[in-house]
């Protein structure tokens, strides 16, 4: 049977297939790609700038910046599991994502002004915004596709080189207006990428908007709950999200909400357990499966996550950057990473097509341990660096250059994956909440990785002998998480029943 056939006998509507996929794929790939434009624009420049305007440029406010910028990510991906459920119960998926683009956009001009309580309202906004759009528009990836449709793997795959694109240019993009716009302190000239992340949420919004219709009803609310009363029920939520969010990041601080993120994180495993249940031991056993491999991501995106703080801090100070008298922007190395995403997913989809002709496709929880494994020789890289290659107080441009593209390809064996095996493994009611659940477990990852972070660079700034302390316990750690989850997947397979 053709794909499009496979939808219908599931209940699925019938898309026109364009490059072997449905249609809808590719207004949520642009859509997501200026979302995350607009995103990756100015996370960049977060603890650059708040160094820069809130510090006077002195190397003391690096760790109160790192652990701003780790609780800022940890609130952007743990709001998701509100979103998810807001998407579920109440208003559905379209209109959670145009409200949270609009939430967003007005989130990244606000944190243009010059105040430090402004700038953190603004983060507050973004956060509340990306809460209701992120999970959303991936679960709705995962809602174009029939169970059993052997693309989907391959579609988010496509999805995920949407995001990563929107990654490569922005950084690049805001860089240089960054660096040619004015010739004004780079404190002021952060202001102009800020601008630009905010036209670009814009863009994303109205995409959305005009191309929603391709979608044939699907993420839209059922008729009991798709009037103005539930939408304004939702935008009151927001309204009183925003303080507390803020209160979160100005008064609580990344440490104390450690502890909030784990008790939203034991909060959800009892809800998915809870409806899992009443399907039966097979749904059970799917959701412990799905928690278990929530645990390892945890441990990937602390680590992964130094690339706005410490790394940023390192490619600063630790790293020369002088190429044949041209100077690499610090920011340039953000793009990096979506630069090998781009080149190498097609290449990764391919191999997984090719050992899935072949059965010998790895299953679900050992790519996750290669992506922890590939996380891992990253950081050897760096320690081989600080140990041996260090020349006047710098390690050479190259090292930094191949850490990140060492941890994309980790990242491919484990990011992409992880959303598609939640539409997979998630109960079919709480989709939404999972995805918030596997989001939440990346702001656990956020929160612990800007705490460790700060502690690299400590009251006085990062030094070699901190950062080689702080990335040789990177490795290791990395090294036997992933080694542990190679040999527990044959349990974790068991409790998948099937699911590949």
């Amino acid at each position: 049977m053709s794909g499009t056939a496979n939808q219908a006998t599931a209940g699925v509507p019938e898309f026109k297939d364009v490059l072997g996929h449905p249609r809808p794929l590719w207004m949520l790939f642009m859509t997501e790609f200026w979302e995350r434009f607009a995103f990756y624009g100015m996370r960049w420049a977060l603890t650059l700038y708040i160094v820069a305007q809130f510090f006077g440029g002195d190397a003391s406010g690096e760790g109160y910046a790192s652990r701003t910028y780790g609780a800022f990510l940890a609130l952007v991906y743990a709001t998701a599991l509100f979103g998810g459920w807001v998407a579920d119960r109440i208003i559905g998926y379209q209109r959670s994502i145009l409200l949270g683009a609009v939430i967003m956009a007005a989130g990244l001009f606000v944190i243009m002004l010059p105040n430090q309580s402004l700038f953190v309202l603004g983060l507050s906004l973004v956060i509340v915004g990306n809460g209701l759009f992120k999970p959303n528009i991936s679960t709705m990836v995962g809602q174009l596709y029939a169970q059993g449709d052997s693309r989907r793997d391959r579609g988010f795959t496509i999805f995920y080189m949407g995001i990563n694109a929107g990654a490569l240019v922005a950084p690049i993009l805001t860089g240089w207006l960054a660096s040619v716009i004015t010739d004004t302190p780079m404190e002021q000239n952060y202001k102009v990428v800020f601008a630009a992340t905010g036209v670009g949420m814009i863009i994303s919004f109205l995409w959305f908007w005009f191309g929603r219709a391709q979608l044939k009803g699907i993420g839209e609310p059922p008729a009991d709950r798709n009037g103005k009363t539930s939408l304004m029920w939702v935008i009151l939520g927001c309204v009183v999200a925003v303080p507390l969010v803020y209160l979160l990041i100005a008064k609580v601080g990344a440490s104390v909400l450690a502890w909030v993120l784990g008790a939203l994180f034991i909060g959800l495993a009892v809800m998915l357990l809870a409806e899992a249940v009443r399907g039966g031991g097979v749904a059970r056993d799917k959701v412990i499966a799905m928690l278990i491999i929530f645990l390892f991501n945890v441990l990937f995106w602390m680590f992964f996550e130094q690339a706005g703080s410490s790394f940023n801090f390192l490619a600063q100070n630790i790293v020369d950057r002088d190429l044949g008298g041209w100077e690499f922007p610090v920011g340039w190395f953000q793009s990096v990473n979506p630069v090998a995403i781009v080149l190498l997913a097609p290449l990764v989809a391919l191999v997984w097509g090719w050992m899935a002709s072949r059965n010998i496709e790895p299953s679900i929880p050992r790519k996750f341990g290669l992506g922890l494994l590939g996380n891992a020789v990253a950081f050897l890289v760096l320690m081989y660096a600080l140990k041996n290659l260090v020349v006047d107080g710098q390690i050479p441009f190259w090292p930094l250059v191949l850490v990140y593209v060492l941890q994309t390809v980790g990242e491919l064996c484990l990011s992409p994956i992880g959303l598609s095996m939640v539409t997979k493994l998630a109960p079919m009611k709480v989709v939404g909440l999972a995805m918030g659940g596997w989001f939440l477990s990346t702001a656990i990852g956020n929160n612990l990785s800007g705490i460790f972070a700060g502690s690299v660079s400590g009251e006085t700034g990062m030094t070699v002998a901190s950062a080689l302390h702080g990335f040789t316990f990177s490795f290791w750690l990395l090294l036997g998480a992933g080694v542990l989850l190679f040999l527990i997947a044959p349990l974790i397979n068991k409790l998948m029943h099937g699911v590949k």
